[in-house]
């Protein structure tokens, strides 16, 4: 048998991560269907596709058109369980948001979503620097430039897979090259200044992952072009910081905004009160109320 059957705690629901991974017709780096989620995982150096589909109470890992070792199931094993937080024992949160205005109707009417976030911290950054201060549509748009200029790709039938384009390649280029896809230029620069320092081994998930939160926010803020929200965006999608809390996010504040029903959007002072009730959840909370948004896709 070459699939992978994946345990999942519970509570967990697999349509809540089709849901999520569904919102944009402009996602190039997986496919959805109404039952199972393809995306192509770059291991090694090696792109291997991966469907994942709902069993029972486990996720199967299927690879229909690759044979694989079993080092490399270990590394997709990895990477699924880290792409959608299946570590994460659910139930103190549920514990906490069950007694609280904002996230009760959240966690009753989507129990089982997961904080689905990026395994690799270059994909992670430039996705963050990507969607600052533009509509979440146009930043869609420019990533799928970005990874069909210089990400990996295999055909496989009718269907185009592709990977993130990975830092070595993107370090060779200088700003010009990014101002073509509607990069900013002072994104262009940040994105390339980034992938050079991960080229260079200077900046590395692995070396980050064994510091504090407080430590890897720092180094994080040390980053040219990573300012506060992107520091807390990265912690949550990248290091799975359950307590990362990107305060000042417009989307945070529009999902408390509709969820109270109230003519104005709350002020960060009203904002951190909140995330004292949520404390050590912070993250987690924030990625409730941005799924409020999106309805169902």
């Amino acid at each position: 048998m070459n699939d992978l059957l994946l345990d999942v705690p519970q509570p967990f629901d697999f349509n809540e991560c089709l849901v999520f991974l569904s919102r944009s017709e402009q996602e190039v780096l997986h496919v959805t269907t109404d039952e199972a989620i393809q995306k192509l995982m770059l291991i090694g150096e090696r792109p291997i596709l991966v469907e994942l589909l709902e069993e029972q109470d486990h996720i199967r890992v299927v690879f229909p058109v690759d044979d694989v070792s079993d080092t490399e199931k270990e590394c997709v094993e990895r990477e699924v369980r880290d792409w959608l937080d299946l570590d994460r024992d659910l139930t103190p949160f549920e514990a906490m948001g069950a007694k609280d205005e904002l996230l009760a109707p959240l966690i009753e009417a989507h129990r089982g979503l997961r904080m689905i976030g990026f395994p690799d911290l270059f994909e992670a950054l430039t996705w963050a620097i990507i969607g600052q201060q533009i509509t979440l549509s146009f930043a869609y748009t420019v990533k799928r430039r970005f990874v069909e200029r210089y990400g990996d790709q295999r055909v496989i039938g009718d269907q185009v897979y592709w990977t993130f384009p990975r830092a070595e390649r993107i370090a060779l280029l200088e700003p010009e090259a990014l101002r073509e896809l509607q990069f900013n230029r002072r994104k262009s620069e940040y994105v390339i200044d980034i992938a050079r320092e991960i080229t260079s081994g200077n900046l590395s998930k692995a070396l980050l992952q064994s510091q504090s939160s407080a430590d890897i926010r720092q180094r994080l803020l040390s980053i040219r072009g990573v300012g506060a929200w992107t520091a807390d965006y990265v912690l949550m999608k990248c290091f799975q910081d359950a307590s990362a809390f990107p305060i000042a996010d417009v989307g945070l504040h529009q999902a408390i905004q509709h969820q109270l029903g109230t003519p104005e959007k709350p002020t960060i002072e009203e904002v951190k009160r909140y995330g004292e009730r949520w404390e050590g959840w912070e993250g987690y909370a924030t990625f409730y109320l941005w799924r409020s948004l999106y309805g169902d896709v």
